[in-house]
């Protein structure tokens, strides 16, 4: 006969496993934080590195040559050497160059390539159905890179989680624990104005709209909110939120949390873009199947009331990739099969670089050179430049430029 096991005397079953999820809860808190004011003093913020002539160069669309010969000749702006007398660039350094250079080219567009005239705001909503499918890593690299190439970038973060918040240098459990968070400006009772949840980076022009667990209170409140019929509907207060600040911003992305609640709906229709990341495997593909069936059901009952989704465009981004991997490559054509040229073509590559810059909570644009192999940096600074400039020439071609 099997000895049974009786719990302690006064101690309800399961109250030991749930003393130790408490016990793992405050040590692995302690330890994170710990590890966090190790990287970051709580009071330091993150500043961007100096940005090397080539660099530069390759940003303006110039060869070296041509902007040493820019400086002699005062057309642009110096700046400040090392001690080998090397330039080095500051990203208010990049800013002002290209404003001059607009002012004096034949197309300005070609340094200011953002908004003109009637162009409308770019939303971008950055989603899937899966957790670690490089959602935030796509999103974060997109929009640092996009800020580089002179566009005015908005960041917002719909995830609970914060990892985009906390990669663009404010850490939600520190700096953000009462408000602060982009919750303010969609929660039902008092919103707050956009301009006073949006807060400037270290980053130049990439501002950033932060997340933290807040924004879980959202999920919960929503139900209740459709009941009582409270205006504007959980769908249209993120759309409204960015409207009030839509004038200061060329590109908007949009990290939405990995699942398909109310706050990723309410980023799907703010969006005039979506940019939908997935792992070529089955699993993730499989994940993808369910994600896209739905949101589109859910997307199927926001337009019965009345509310147009009118999407300049989408694609699909394939993160984690490794070229070698033939499974992944077969699962990658399979993609392609089914959805042409909505696949993009450049993919994210797996690199060991992403996810050594991700220690100390910085993007490749970031890190430290001397602390990473530089063949490996590189590598994976063409692949996310290439992803980048391959969706650049969507968003631009929805302002009809080609």
């Amino acid at each position: 006969m099997t000895a049974q096991i009786e719990p302690a005397i006064g101690m309800p079953p399961g109250a030991d496993v749930f003393d130790d999820l408490l016990k793992d809860e405050a040590r692995l808190r302690q330890s994170l934080d710990k590890h966090m004011r190790n990287v970051f003093a709580p009071e330091a913020k993150k500043e961007l590195r100096p940005f090397t002539s080539g660099e530069v160069a390759t940003l303006l669309g110039l060869s070296q040559s041509h902007l040493r010969k820019l400086h002699f000749d005062g057309k642009i702006p110096d700046v400040n050497t090392d001690g080998r007398g090397h330039r080095l660039y500051t990203g208010k350094n990049i800013q002002d160059i290209r404003l001059a250079m607009a002012r004096t080219a034949k197309d300005p567009l070609q340094f200011l390539p953002g908004r003109v005239g009637s162009d409308h705001l770019q939303v971008i909503a950055v989603s899937t159905f899966k957790g670690g499918s490089a959602k935030t890593t796509s999103a974060v690299h997109l929009a640092q890179r996009f800020a580089l190439k002179g566009y005015r970038v908005l960041a917002v973060d719909m995830d609970p989680q914060a990892s985009l918040t906390t990669m663009l240098g404010l850490h939600p459990e520190l700096d953000l624990t009462d408000s602060g968070t982009i919750y303010d400006a969609v929660r039902y009772q008092d919103p707050a104005p956009m301009e006073k949840v949006v807060r400037k980076t270290y980053f130049q022009n990439l501002d950033l709209a932060p997340g933290g667990l807040i924004l879980s209170e959202y999920e919960t409140e929503t139900p209740h909110a459709i009941r009582k019929g409270i205006q504007p509907p959980f769908y249209l207060r993120l759309q409204a939120a960015i409207d009030q600040v839509e004038d200061r911003y060329d590109v908007v992305f949009i990290d939405c949390p990995p699942q398909l609640g109310f706050l990723t709906m309410s980023a799907l229709v703010a969006a005039t873009g979506l940019l939908i990341t997935v792992i070529p495997n089955m699993i993730d593909v499989a994940s993808l199947s369910q994600y896209l069936t739905m949101a589109t059901s859910l997307l199927k009952v926001v337009q019965r009331n009345d509310q147009r989704l009118d999407y300049d465009f989408q694609r699909y981004l394939l993160c984690r990739y490794e070229p070698s991997d033939m499974p992944q490559s077969q699962m990658a054509s399979f993609l392609r099969m089914h959805f042409g040229q909505r696949l993009m073509t450049e993919p994210f590559l797996k690199s060991t670089a992403v996810s050594d810059a991700g220690l100390s909570q910085k993007t490749l644009y970031e890190a430290n050179r001397a602390e990473m192999n530089r063949a490996t940096l590189e590598r994976a600074m063409e692949s996310v430049n290439h992803v980048a400039d391959e969706f650049e020439t969507a968003v631009q071609a929805a302002w009809g430029r080609s």
